[in-house]
């Protein structure tokens, strides 16, 4: 079936299209959070339409770990520019360097889990009340926990136990001083879904996405780049040039490439369409423990 046939796809947009209308319409400073990712690019379309023809009247903000792929951060600076919106980026090095947060070490050293503390601080700094992101219900069982509209306390924490109920679709955007709400208007949406709205919409997004030749190397069955100079490799782990893509583009310290041959659009409609692990297999990160991410957003993290 081709995605412009598909039954609920424009459902979907309007669905989050409503929401997007309902935050600017809601809170006095809303910011999207954006990680030059599909979902993301994704959300900035929606956004598009949701005010067009006027440009969209609120912020993106980049956590930047200073370990994304290039690919992703040349994709950024291009978008933004094109659309003449404003780009606030706060980096994780800076936490670093305040001794805010320590720098992991070893084998499974990564940046994805500091994220957080950068986060808060930004919110803190530019005191935004609404931070609009790109989190889906499919991709991570903690993430099918949170509503559209999310209340955190005012030290950014989440309460998965204690969440207002949204009958008929009543998104309820009232909080208390200090309080912030995440925003997830694409929750509903699968990862196919996403893709095959980017299809339709003919939506660029970086060619990281894309099968591609790279230096790689195994490890725990996943291929790591070994291109970047981030990832630890161990002396025995032997560097393959392998054709390969990335269903999601998170810290590279964390993110696995997977062996494809999609190098169009159409053709990674159709291997999502025939995939039976999730994208968020490729994460390293959400592997630590059983309710790795689950404790990550009651830190604070998106």
């Amino acid at each position: 079936m081709n995605s412009a046939d598909r039954p609920n796809a424009n459902a979907l947009e309007h669905e989050a299209i409503y929401i997007i209308r309902e935050v600017a319409a809601q809170f006095e400073k809303p910011v999207l959070l954006f990680s030059g990712g599909k979902d993301s690019i994704t959300l900035v379309r929606l956004a598009q339409k949701a005010f067009w023809p006027a440009k969209i009247p609120f912020p993106l903000m980049h956590i930047d770990t200073g370990h994304n792929f290039p690919e992703t951060i040349e994709f950024r600076d291009k978008l933004v520019e094109e659309l003449g919106v404003e780009l606030i980026v706060r980096n994780v090095q800076d936490s670093i360097d305040q001794g805010k947060v320590v720098e992991e070490t070893g084998k499974y050293a990564s940046r994805n889990m500091l994220q957080t503390t950068t986060l808060l601080d930004a919110i803190e700094e530019f005191k935004f009340d609404a931070c609009i992101g790109g989190a889906r219900r499919d991709e991570e069982k903690a993430r099918a926990k949170e509503r559209i509209f999310s209340v955190r306390d005012d030290f950014g924490q989440w309460d998965e136990k204690n969440q207002r109920p949204e009958l008929f679709d009543m998104l309820n955007g009232q909080i208390e001083m200090g309080q912030n709400v995440r925003v997830f208007p694409i929750s509903n949406w699968t990862e196919l879904d996403v893709w095959s709205y980017i299809q339709k919409e003919n939506i660029e997004i970086p060619s990281i996405y894309f099968a591609h030749k790279r230096n790689t190397f195994l490890r725990d069955g996943l291929i790591w780049s070994a291109e970047d100079g981030v990832v630890f490799r161990a002396e025995d782990e032997k560097v393959e040039e392998r054709i390969v893509r990335f269903r999601t583009v998170g810290d590279m310290s964390c993110t696995a490439a997977v062996e494809s041959h999609a190098d169009t659009i159409d053709k990674v409609v159709s291997e999502i369409r025939e995939s039976k692990i999730s994208e968020r297999g490729a994460r390293i990160d959400d592997k630590r423990s059983e309710a790795a991410m689950e404790k990550r957003k009651q830190q604070g993290y998106f």
